[in-house]
């Protein structure tokens, strides 16, 4: 993992952290509430950390205002960076805040975020806007994001970084979805969004491997260099997602999920998630979770490429490589304050554990096959690089 993983994995925790999404339900703003979070992450060479804290207050009952606090820090280095780079740290700070109004039976919502790292600086406005209908049965969600990033590499140390900035990159996302209530035991939904990407895309810490010997054949017996990754300066992705929640007899609830993606960068991916809820005495909620997902690699992506410039567009990511990722997670919310205490309702804590297991099908673990070790073999004949990670998530809600 690298600092573009590093980013994927935070937003996810983050967004875990601080969104509350519904599937369907009356145009009603949730109860004013405020949220304590922490998570860990262990895996593929890369420890990070993240906090933030979230606040979100009701000034009527159509308006509300959401702010939020996220820092998380990043130390390591991921298998296809530390041959060529040296071990990161770093520490990336989000701010946002968002504002939220109900007309009749029309929710609009409005964002702002702002995310900073020493190398990497982004600001994203969101809008979206849901209708209930059909008595409350059906809602429709339509939305627009746009992103504008710096980006930059730390030429210089962990310790006394040197940033040269690289380029800009722009982001937009245009999203609708529909949920509906079947049954009075079934809701289902389904997602449409569309991605277009423009601008410096590459990751700058990454790097190719080619034969030195422009003469050999892929494996290479004399060995490899590495050289500069080339991107294309456009990318768009589209991705549909269809899902159902079923309420057992016995109070609890079963969820399905499956979303598929393509982008003209040539990768397609499957992502399959199966879900349970299960409450105890209105207490506790129990919550397991299983998921796969897969993909093909990149068209312009190669573990080890034949030569230098052996094509005009080529890359070594592993986010690019065909992979597969498997993970398990078990949830537990506990309710306390029935009674309320002082000015707050209720609170919960809530903890979160997921073991991911990622395979690669063309993507080299080259750290102890590098001249240094003296290694003899072909470059290109290494074992395929696999990883096991743990994310642990604890937060603190009290709604007040």
């Amino acid at each position: 993992m690298s600092k573009s993983s590093f980013r994927s994995v935070a937003r996810i925790v983050a967004s875990v952290a601080l969104a509350v999404v519904g599937v369907a339900g009356a145009a009603v703003l949730p109860d004013d509430r405020a949220d304590i979070f922490y998570s860990d992450y262990k895996g593929g060479g890369m420890d990070i950390t993240g906090e933030s804290v979230l606040v979100r207050k009701k000034f009527s009952e159509g308006f509300a205002v959401e702010a939020s606090y996220f820092v998380d820090k990043v130390s390591g280095a991921s298998v296809d960076v530390i041959s060529t780079a040296s071990v990161i740290k770093d520490e990336r700070k989000q701010k946002n805040i968002s504002l939220e109004y109900i007309h009749d039976k029309t929710t609009y919502n409005l964002a702002y975020t702002n995310s900073v790292e020493r190398d990497y600086i982004s600001n994203t406005t969101h809008f979206s806007l849901s209708q209930d209908m059909f008595g409350d049965l059906t809602t429709v969600t339509l939305g627009f994001t746009d992103t504008r990033n710096k980006v930059g590499e730390n030429t210089g140390s962990a310790f006394k970084p040197i940033i040269n900035w690289l380029g800009h990159s722009e982001t937009r996302s245009f999203e609708g979805g529909l949920s509906q209530v079947l049954t009075k035991n079934l809701i289902a939904g389904a997602t449409l969004e569309v991605i277009t990407d423009q601008g410096y895309l590459a990751n700058p810490y990454r790097s190719i491997r080619y034969c030195a010997d422009p003469s050999s054949t892929v494996p290479c017996e004399g060995g490899a260099l590495y050289g500069a990754q080339i991107y294309p300066n456009t990318h768009t992705s589209t991705a549909v997602e269809a899902r159902a929640k079923y309420y057992l007899p016995w109070r609890a609830a079963a969820s399905v999920s499956y979303r598929y993606y393509t982008d003209t960068w040539g990768i397609r991916a499957n992502t399959t998630e199966l879900g349970y809820t299960h409450p105890i005495s209105n207490v506790w909620i129990l919550e397991g979770r299983v998921r796969y997902y897969d993909q093909n690699h990149a068209t312009f992506y190669s573990d080890l490429f034949p030569s230098v410039d052996y094509q005009n567009f080529e890359a070594r990511d592993q986010n690019l490589a065909a992979q597969t990722n498997t993970t398990v997670g078990l949830k537990a919310t506990y309710a306390f304050l029935p009674d309320g205490w002082k000015i707050f309702k209720r609170g919960t804590v809530t903890g979160d554990i997921s073991r991911m297991q990622f395979k690669y099908s063309d993507f080299r673990d080259t750290r102890d096959f590098q001249p240094s070790t003296g290694f003899m073999g072909a470059a290109g004949s290494e074992p395929l690089y696999q990883f096991n990670a743990t994310i642990y998530q604890i937060y603190l809600s009290m709604f007040f």
